[in-house]
């Protein structure tokens, strides 16, 4: 039986003892560890393995090309041959490549020549895949056909971070690591993906809206699973949030001689949680790896009779993404007293109305029931959020796990120019009216202009010309304002100079403009305390420290508004895309969420 590797022996090993123990985690290039093993002691796994990504990244694009070029192809000569290294031949023969079909092996050499061609190297992909236990042979396909489409420089860094993750499987397997936990998550995600809206679920696309069969159906998975881990009480609340409480040790408080004592008198609660409706078509992670992480921790604290001197609640909030119904964040929003009474009678596409919906789901629908949910504050040490970065950050920087320092706020508006319709042959240029030109110009003033503050950002999401004609000069232009900043008076320059610049832009060619502001959310910056424990306990798995804001928003904005909240990314895969049903983390990364998050929890208790 062959020992596993310890960090204990790397760290204090000879360097060509080291090097040769960490040999064939990069192809064919043994230079990768020799050089990382300058940067000794490693605190932990995830430590070495950024130290040798970083080593790539600095080394220059001629050496990550000749490292993606030391790779084989997939299901190609090498393989054929049986010229593969040992752990390249596992891993193909993991994903089933040696077991292709006559036309998927000639479809996948077709798009061998044809990657090879366009790109100048191998095409590079984790084929074990998020979860280390191979991916299906119709996925590496369908991979291999959309990265075909990449852009040259995108596509040699997405080949640079699929060679990482598989170092990360190699490192894994040499030292003997399972992640237990981050496997059990991401279980949990997989069988409630399985839910999905009629007419998306044929489809294979995963759509869950608020109180749909398939909503109640998710709502069910997650309650059995909280009663599953060892929660103290599970129920479904009155706008469908299912809320699992794990009770605090006993807790004596003192009281008046003669009347003894009663237990969890004066314990606070720390709450937690995220949303589980999707976007249409979206992925099986965003809102829902913020439930299951802390759903894993009450797990372990429940397997082994631990206790904590607080309660602890865990929210699967029915209700962020205002997808049916015009009623974003009604979820996390009900708890703090923010339902408004108007949206009860709104109906969705289908003329169904939200109290319907809620009759339909067999919840009170009464707004007494609503009102009785709101939380009291000071009952409350805080909210923390877990969730999927929803961005490509922390995935080009290698680091999986991201403190949040600030949720953006921000501000939309639903405009309109208006100028002339004309003739497009007979108006000459400059006697135009062109009210899609001036949109344009606005669009190119809004990149630039949030570029210059660095985290600002700027969208026009919607650009219309209504009844527009190929040979008319349009008249109208109907558009969207979405901008966005870490803080609120960031915000607002922004917004006041993108206004500024539309009134500019109107006044100098001529047209008109209508501006209607549609949403607006202050800013919510992490308070400093608890942004503090989420870095303490990030560090303390040996991972990189790093600090962004989110340019998304999440319940955490809601219960900002009346506790202390910090939240903690997850690095996504594929570039970190969300909302897309490519939306994806692996177990490894997911393992380091909880393992923080149960740090953040052992620390809160040594405060208590």
């Amino acid at each position: 039986m062959i020992m596993a590797l310890t960090l204990e022996h790397i760290n204090t090993a000879p360097v060509a003892e080291a090097a040769a123990q960490l040999d064939g985690l990069y192809e064919h290039s043994p230079w990768i560890a020799e050089a990382a093993l300058a940067q000794r002691p490693f605190r932990s796994l995830p430590h070495l393995k950024h130290a040798m990504a970083r080593i790539v990244h600095d080394a220059g694009c001629e050496a990550q090309l000749a490292l993606i070029r030391a790779h084989p192809e997939l299901a190609g000569k090498a393989m054929v041959s049986q010229a593969l290294t040992a752990e390249s031949t596992n891993e193909q023969n993991k994903a089933g490549l040696a077991n292709c079909s006559p036309q998927e092996f000639e479809k996948i050499q077709a798009f061998n020549a044809a990657y090879t061609a366009k790109f100048g190297f191998p095409f590079i992909l984790a084929v074990r895949g998020p979860r280390g236990t191979g991916l299906l042979r119709q996925e590496i396909i369908a991979t291999f056909e959309r990265r075909l489409a990449n852009h040259p420089d995108f596509e040699l860094a997405e080949s640079l971070r699929n060679i990482h993750r598989i170092v990360e499987l190699r490192l894994n397997d040499k030292f003997g690591v399972e992640p237990r936990l981050g496997h059990q998550v991401w279980d949990w995600q997989e069988e409630l993906g399985a839910f999905s809206d009629p007419g998306y679920k044929e489809q294979g696309q995963l759509t869950v809206t608020y109180l749909t069969d398939a909503h109640r159906a998710a709502a069910g998975m997650i309650e059995r699973t909280m009663l599953g881990s060892g929660f103290d009480e599970v129920n479904i609340d009155a706008v469908g949030n299912v809320v699992g409480r794990y009770k605090a040790r006993p807790h004596p408080s003192p009281l008046p001689e003669g009347e003894g004592e009663r237990e969890g008198e004066g314990v606070k609660t720390l709450m937690t949680g995220s949303h589980y409706d999707t976007v249409r078509n979206g992925g099986k992670y965003d809102g829902r790896l913020g439930i299951f992480t802390p759903i894993a921790c009450v797990g372990e604290l429940a397997r082994t009779g631990t206790r904590l001197p607080f309660h602890f609640e865990v929210i699967a909030f029915a209700e962020e993404e205002g997808q049916r119904y015009k009623a974003t964040f009604l979820g996390s929003g009900a708890l703090i007293g923010q339902f408004n009474p108007a949206w009860m009678d709104q109906k969705d596409a289908d003329g169904i109305s939200m109290r319907e919906a809620m009759q339909h789901a067999g919840l009170p629908a009464t707004l007494e029931a609503i009102r009785a949910l709101q939380r009291q504050p000071s009952d409350y040490l805080g909210f923390v959020e877990v969730h999927i970065e929803q961005g490509p950050v922390l995935n080009e920087l290698d680091i999986p796990l991201g403190i949040v320092t600030s949720i953006n706020g921000g501000v939309r508006y639903v405009c309109e120019v208006s100028g002339m319709a004309s003739h497009a042959g007979t108006t000459p240029m400059n006697r135009r009216r062109d009210a899609a030109v001036a949109v344009a110009e606005l669009a190119l003033y809004v990149e630039q202009r949030a570029a210059r503050d660095g985290d600002s950002v700027g969208t026009i999401g919607i650009l219309n010309v209504p009844g527009g004609s190929i040979n008319v000069v349009p008249g109208r232009c109907q558009f969207t304002l979405d901008l966005r900043a870490p803080n609120d008076a960031q915000r607002d320059a922004l917004v006041s100079d993108v206004l500024a610049k539309l009134d500019a832009i109107c006044e100098r060619r001529g047209v008109a403009h209508t501006v209607e502001e549609t949403m607006r959310a202050a800013a919510a910056p992490s308070a400093p305390d608890w942004q503090q424990r989420w870095e303490s306990a990030v560090d303390s798995l040996g991972v990189p420290l790093y600090r962004m804001p989110s340019g998304a928003g999440h319940d955490a904005m809601k219960l900002h508004e009346v506790m202390p909240q910090a939240m903690l990314f997850v690095r996504g895969q594929n570039s970190g895309i969300s909302h897309n049903p490519l939306e994806s983390t692996t177990s490894d990364d997911i393992e380091l969420a909880v393992q923080a998050f149960q740090h953040l929890l052992n620390q809160l208790a040594t405060e208590h």
